[in-house]
Parts: structure tokens; sequence; C-alpha cells
């Protein structure tokens, strides 16, 4: 039998600072489905909060109206399972504001782990990093939304997380897909 912890890992699914197709970067929209896969993947692995990043009003409340329909809406009698793991979805302007959330929750400063669809020199494969959320210390995973997180973004991270790949040469998998397959082979009980 699998020895058995929860790790102290935090995810952020973050619209800001993000790329386009060509490379600017920029705000990207708050997709429906990006709140409720991901933050069903995040209930069933265990993972402490769901932080959606986002400094645009508009989209912040969006999110609080998708969240509000489960939680106290309609939503909560006709799916209450769905409310559970919307209740993860913390509505952050910032990644500072992350962090000072989670260090307010009396656990210190995460460590900043980003996710990329490009090998890097600073990469860490998945055993690594499973490896590393068994000491306990605060995780932060960032994922980017549009074409991934900005380069500045990326460069300012603690570490890299190694691509998720496929056995074919196309490497352009949803957000919500990228989450749910990095989030089984970090916490996946095997």
């Amino acid at each position: 039998m699998k020895e058995s912890y929860t790790p102290n890992l935090y995810i952020a699914l973050t619209h800001y600072p993000v790329v386009n197709k060509n490379g600017s970067t920029i705000a990207s929209a708050v997709t429906n489905l990006d709140l409720h896969d991901i933050s069903r993947t995040a209930k069933t692995y265990g993972v402490r909060s769901f932080y959606v990043v986002t400094p645009l009003l508009d989209q912040k409340e969006l999110v609080e109206k998708i969240v509000s329909h489960w939680l106290k809406g309609p939503g909560s009698i006709y799916n209450p399972k769905r409310g559970e793991a919307l209740e993860l979805i913390r509505i952050k302007n910032s990644l500072d504001e992350v962090i000072d959330n989670i260090r307010k929750n009396g656990e210190g400063s995460p460590k900043i782990v980003v996710t990329c669809a490009r090998n890097s020199h600073r990469s860490i494969n998945f055993g690594k990093f499973r490896e590393m959320l068994k000491n306990g210390k605060p995780y932060l995973l960032v994922f980017g939304t549009a074409w991934g997180l900005s380069e500045d973004f990326i460069t300012g991270a603690d570490l890299i997380l190694e691509p998720v790949k496929g056995n074919t040469g196309y490497n352009h998998l949803s957000v919500r897909s990228a989450a749910a397959i990095i989030l089984d082979r970090l916490m996946g009980n095997y």
C-alpha cells in the first residue's frame, strides 16, 4: 500500500501575465470550464486552495457569479458536489496577492513552481517535485492560460516543472487537461 500524505500544495490559474499566439503579453479571459474542471481536479487530489488570478474587474465578477451560483444559488441544490469543489476558488488580482494570502495562513512563503509547455534547462521532473512535496513546505503551482505564462514570469519562478508530453510532436493541451495530468502525476495514489 502506498504511503498517504496530503501535500501542502496550492494552485493558481493565471490570466495575467500570459502571452497570446504572437508572443505579446496580455490578460486573457476566464472560462467557465476551466473553473469547474480544475476545481474538481484540485478537490480530488487534495489541493489546499485554487487561486484564479486576474486583474480585470469584469472577469473577477464573472468568477464570483459562477462560484455563487454553485455555492448559494440554484446550483447548490442541483449539484452540491460541484459546490464542494468550487469552494476551493479564491480570486486574486496578482500572484503577489496569492503569496500574501498563503502567508496569512501561517504557512510561510510558498516556493513558486510554474508550468510550461517548453523544455528548460531549469526544469524539474514530476518525480523530483513529488518527492519535494513530502517535506510539508508550501508550494504554489502556477498554470498559465492563453498561450502560457510570460517569459518574465517564468524567469522569476523558483522552479519550472517539466512539460507534459504525449507521443507526438503536438503539444498544446488545454490548461484544464494539463492541470489534471500534472496533479495526477504529483499526487496520484500509485
